[in-house]
């Protein structure tokens, strides 16, 4: 059957590069804010949310390198493009959340209260720490508002656990995740550093630390596992695959939809393999046509179907009917 390219369905490829640029330029500048604040503070929390502010730079540049990858035209070794590229790149980010992020810094809260008697560990002047994270609370803000404006976009009227269960575009709410962690680790590490200076006790900067470091790690486990289930083929979502099964039963000539197999290979894109029993007096070039008719119906009630495989046949399940 005939390949058609669509358009995209979800949330666009514009508006996820947007956020996306937007939210690199803003963790950049933050990072290299945290770590001289952290250098002038030596506070734990503040070193821990500059590594965080590393590895969401780091994450931003996977998801760009994703979105170039997967613009690749079709080619003889992979003859449905480079789609999935989106989602690799998206998984590498939630394993670079975990490891670099939520790691180090449980790693440094956890070393600080266990040396926190020790000469040298003590908070120094904190202002700068103030300073910077107070000017960063303000760009999260900022780059979060950005990933919101496209994330109602996506939404379409929708609520927000059924956006979050039905999108197939991990690149928006990826950012999305990254700028509520980071909106939380640093109001935690704000207080982790307040605390620890007015109490003289470091023992609260450490565990601000490590309170970071595990919402990190929670937010890498949750867009591991969605970003995995894209990765291994995820089906359309069930309103779409209601909207195909509809138009396929509902054509004239069709008396079954045998079976409808989906798979995502990008955010906006979508194969369908579908298996139709016919009336039985149909000659081959009526046939024909009514696959095409199908095909088109379809690929405007779906534009994320970019290939349509319809193969007439019957259910071998039960045999050949009468």
């Amino acid at each position: 059957m005939p390949e058609v390219s669509g358009e995209s369905g979800e949330s666009g490829g514009h508006g996820g590069l947007r956020v996306v640029i937007a939210a690199l330029a803003v963790n950049t500048l933050i990072a290299i804010f945290k770590f001289i604040a952290a250098g002038f503070s030596r506070s734990s929390a503040m070193l821990a949310e500059a590594c965080h502010s590393l590895a969401d730079t780091a994450n931003q540049i996977f998801l760009l390198v994703g979105m170039r990858k997967a613009a690749r035209p079709p080619d003889r070794d992979h003859p449905f493009g480079y789609g999935p590229e989106t989602y690799f790149w998206a998984f590498m980010v939630a394993l670079c959340i975990f490891s670099v992020g939520g790691g180090f810094s449980v790693h440094e809260g956890v070393e600080k209260i266990l040396h926190r008697n020790e000469p040298g560990h003590e908070l120094h002047d904190p202002t700068w720490a103030y300073v910077v994270l107070g000017v960063s609370i303000l760009l999260e803000s900022y780059s979060f508002m950005v990933a919101m404006k496209e994330f109602r976009h996506i939404r379409a009227g929708r609520g927000i656990r059924r956006t979050l269960e039905e999108t197939r575009d991990p690149t928006v709410l990826t950012v999305l995740f990254e700028d509520l962690a980071a909106l939380f680790g640093l109001f935690v590490a704000l207080g982790g550093i307040a605390l620890s200076k007015y109490t003289g006790n470091v023992l609260l900067d450490g565990a601000a630390s490590i309170v970071v470091g595990l919402a990190l790690g929670g937010v890498a486990f949750v867009l591991a596992r969605d970003t995995q289930s894209l990765l291994i083929g995820q089906s359309v979502n069930e309103a779409d695959e209601a909207k195909i099964r509809a138009i396929v039963t509902a054509h004239k000539d069709v008396v079954e939809l045998v079976h409808l197999r989906t798979m995502h290979m990008a955010p906006s894109e979508a194969i369908a393999a579908i298996k139709v029993r016919f009336i039985g007096n149909l000659d081959t070039r009526t046939l024909e046509l009514r696959i095409n008719e199908i095909e088109a119906e379809l690929r405007r009630a779906v534009p994320a179907l970019r290939r349509i495989y319809i193969e007439p046949g019957f259910d071998e399940s039960v045999g050949r009917p009468g």
